[in-house]
């Protein structure tokens, strides 16, 4: 919400000394977020008047148009003769009133501004535009033409207010009331201790029965609707400046007088109007929601497909307008320059349901000043008021006439009342404020209270936000000063620091980027269509979506179920930016939808939940396990002078798997597998033993060539995905730094000939198992594959390493481990010794 100073000394009287930034300063400790405050005019130096253009004379010679114009600017020039001044602007003509600046001004961006010679003439000046002089956007697209009736050789400066303060304040969703001029105000008054001159204490005539006719058939998303008439609107009648510069200061383009004055008393008291075309308007107008299908063109030219939660204004045709959105271009006021200009306008003053105008404006992606506050929380009972504001600005500057029928259609309400203890904000602040303040404080945020030990609070109709104990608490001590509560830091346990969980975390994150992996963090959100591209099967578990009520993109309306979509992206947005050798990961949850839906209960602020109430909730809750995922592409090790380098590979995917077990502390088993988005013959499936029974966690290699094309990755990708929560429970606790034994150590070699379908994992299990206690480490070296060994049968051979603590095994004992694991692996796989 852009305030100009000026504007706002007109509800409050500000000392004469205040700055915007002293004021700035006392908002900012009343608890609003002022985040700039702008010094317009800043390094303006006049002289800039009101000049009167007396002759113009077309040069037609040079390649745009340019005109040699003589004005008229009084004495403002020292000589009282006409000021001869070029410029290339086509939007005046003789006669008219136009701004000018003079030789000797300083114009904002230190433009000084002298006599100089351009296209064959000296120029004397310039004839100015809004954008030359920082007015913004007036709506003419060139140079400001005055009403004729200003003087000339008027201060323009003066004329145009172009010297003000203006403070932009970042509304947050709890503050509405401050997206209004009245709203802010308030709360500058308070911060001065100062009253406040309230714009909404109008004289408004009471409701009667011959008013345009409005019927409301939706009560609960329109509790109140308040309809005016004006006519005898003058179709020449413009904008008045100070209308226009206020517009223009709060950030609004100044557009007709009739939009411009609605839009002007949204500004100052916060209510979103309309005004309808009565000669467009036919029959009554109506309020309700919208069929589905229905179609209206509304003011942006665009035609939008309504849907059944769309709360619509309508007349007998249809829908003439998105409630609390935008209006319908079929009942738009015309323009002065129009054919048809507007002469009679039925104004709307309503108050609309938050939630569903806030829906409303996301469903068809339309934000606009009256959606931005009415989602915010508008002041049900300041509709009539701002209706008989915008009557009687149209009444004093178009020349209408207020036809005297005042349609106002309400739905019953009672005030909201709020029981709180006294000493309740002491109790949340830890000071003591005392009733006295308490109540005092409420009273100056508008509240009615009564009670002594007891309060009973009844709150402003313009702060709905207002709906609990505590808020009233918050207000109290806001303007009491944030910065007057007593800073008391807890003192923390000694003994305590990072659990073994987020110990885990960090190590997993270290141990990657030692590996050469960088850490992406990725937004959250995605799409079914990218798990369609992952070839994810329909009744995987990563399929069970959790959907957004309100996602930021339609595109990606749901929570993650899985890490790749996420570091995919990454890994294909670095490669087409040039960086080719790519190593990425990623830690977080993922979300999964529980299998029986639930409606989570509202938990007590004033106690703590029982264990009951946690359960309950956390059984609706989405599933949230951590996940880790990595992601390669281009050359894993990089050629040079000490060798040629690889590419990143499958077996890489499987090695950084093994990397966030080993920090685990888990055994990880590795087979060959086949899952979703990996290529089938290259895609190791990875599990843990988790009390005695094996869990899958994951899967790691080569993606399969259909999922790069979809994905447009580079060519022979790799990833891997883990469950840190299922390889975390498969930890054996603390890791135990392993003996380091004095003996020898002696190795016995193996070569087993398998079938080409047995994975070289279940033999190492199994010569794990058979080799016993002695054994200390097994090594796959080497797998062959050859018509000396038989068709459909391969090679693996082995080194396996045993030693004992607590002596130098003998031949015989390590022969006899060798033995006894080739035993089994023969019993087991069919495994049979090379050679034999």
């Amino acid at each position: 919400m852009r305030v100009p100073l000026s504007w706002l000394r007109e509800y409050v009287d500000l000392p004469a000394t205040e700055t915007g930034r002293d004021v700035q300063a006392r908002l900012v400790t009343a608890g609003l977020e002022v985040e700039t405050v702008e010094q317009l005019g800043g390094g303006l130096k006049g002289p800039l008047v009101v000049g009167k253009v007396l002759t113009i004379e077309e040069l037609s010679e040079f390649k745009k148009p340019i005109r040699f114009c003589t004005v008229d600017v009084g004495m403002a020039n020292g000589t009282g003769e006409p000021q001869e001044i070029v410029c290339g602007a086509r939007n005046f003509a003789v006669g008219d009133k136009v701004v000018v600046v003079l030789p000797g001004a300083v114009l904002p961006g230190d433009f000084a501004i002298a006599a100089r010679k351009t296209y064959g003439k000296t120029s004397h000046g310039m004839i100015c535009s809004g954008d030359e002089l920082g007015m913004g956007d007036d709506g003419s697209g060139g140079i400001i033409v005055l009403p004729p009736e200003h003087e000339v050789g008027t201060d323009a400066i003066e004329l145009l207010e172009l010297v003000d303060e203006v403070l932009d304040i970042a509304v947050t969703p709890d503050r509405g009331y401050c997206l209004s001029m009245r709203g802010v105000a308030r709360e500058t008054a308070t911060a001065y201790r100062l009253p406040l001159r309230d714009p909404a204490l109008l004289d408004v005539p009471a409701p009667n029965s011959y008013g345009y006719v409005v019927k409301v058939a939706d009560p609960i998303g329109c509790d109140r609707f308040t309809a005016r008439t004006v006519v005898g609107l003058e179709p020449e009648a413009r904008s008045p400046i100070w209308l226009k510069r206020r517009l223009q200061k709060a950030g609004m383009r100044p557009i007709s007088l009739a939009v411009d004055i609605t839009n002007y008393v949204m500004l100052e008291l916060g209510q979103p109007l309309h005004a309808y075309d009565r000669t467009r308007l036919d029959g009554p107008v109506g309020v309700r929601r919208a069929e589905p299908g229905e179609k209206l063109i509304t003011l942006d030219g665009v035609q939008r497909v309504l849907d059944a939660e769309d709360l619509v204004i309508t007349d007998n045709r249809g829908p003439i307008g998105l409630a609390g959105v935008m209006g319908g271009a079929n009942t738009e006021i015309a323009d002065h320059d129009e054919a048809g200009a507007t002469t009679a306008v039925v104004i709307e003053a309503a108050h609309f349901d938050a939630i569903s105008i806030a829906r409303t404006a996301r469903r068809h992606k339309l934000a606009s000043e009256a959606s931005k506050r009415f989602e915010r929380g508008v002041d049900p009972q300041a509709a009539a008021a701002a209706a008989q504001r915008t009557v009687d600005l149209l009444v004093l500057l178009a020349g209408g006439t207020a036809e005297a029928g005042v349609t106002e259609v309400v739905a019953p309400s009672a005030p909201r009342t709020i029981a709180m203890p006294a000493n309740h904000p002491d109790r949340v602040a830890g000071v003591d404020y005392g009733r006295e303040t308490v109540v005092r404080r409420l009273q100056e945020v508008g509240c009615d209270v009564y009670g002594q030990d007891e309060l009973v609070v009844t709150v402003p109709s313009w702060r709905p936000d207002l709906a609990e104990p505590n808020d009233l608490a918050e207000e109290v001590i806001r303007l009491e000063g944030y910065e007057n509560l007593p800073s008391t830091l807890p003192t923390p346990p000694p003994g305590r620091g990072l659990t073994e969980r987020q110990r885990l975390y960090r190590r997993v994150g270290r141990a990657l980027a030692g590996a050469g992996y960088v850490e992406a963090l990725n937004y959250p959100f995605i799409g079914e269509q990218v798990l369609d591209k992952l070839d994810i099967p329909a009744d995987d578990e990563s399929r069970r979506l959790v959907r957004l009520v309100n996602p930021l993109s339609d595109e990606e309306p749901a929570l993650r179920t899985t890490l790749l979509p996420g570091l995919l992206g990454a890994l294909r947005r670095n490669d087409g930016r040039g960086s080719h050798d790519l190593a990425l990961f990623e830690t977080g949850l993922v979300f999964r939808a529980p299998e029986k839906e639930g409606i989570a209960v509202r938990l007590p602020v004033h106690r703590r939940p029982t264990d009951e109430e946690i359960a309950g909730l956390s059984g609706v809750l989405p599933v949230q396990p951590r996940h880790v995922a990595a992601v390669l592409s281009g050359a894993r090790e990089q050629a040079g002078w000490w060798g040629k380098g690889r590419p990143a590979e499958w077996a890489d995917a499987v090695e950084t798997a093994r990397t966030v077990a080993r920090e685990a502390g888990a055994e990880l088993i590795v087979r060959q597998g086949q899952f979703g988005p990996w290529h089938p013959g290259r895609c190791a499936e990875l599990a843990v033993v988790i009390d005695g029974t094996e869990r899958t966690v994951g899967y790691a290699g080569e993606l399969h060539p259909r999922v790069v094309k979809a994905l447009h990755l580079p060519a022979r990708s790799c990833a891997m995905e883990l469950n840190l929560d299922l390889v975390e429970q498969a930890s054996a606790g603390a890791l135990v730094a392993p003996r380091i034994s004095t003996f020898p150590v002696a190795t016995q070699d193996v070569a087993l000939v398998v079938s080409s379908d047995v994975p070289s994992a279940d033999v190492e299990q199994v010569l794990r198992e058979g080799a016993g206690e002695l054994l200390e480490s097994v090594r796959l070296f080497d797998v062959f594959v050859g018509s000396q060994i038989g068709e459909g049968k391969k090679s693996l051979a082995y080194a396996l390493r045993f030693r004992a603590a607590d002596r130098t095994l003998t031949v015989e004992e390590a022969t006899a481990a060798r033995d006894a694991a080739v035993a089994l692996a023969a019993e087991r796989t069919g495994a049979v010794l090379r050679g034999a």
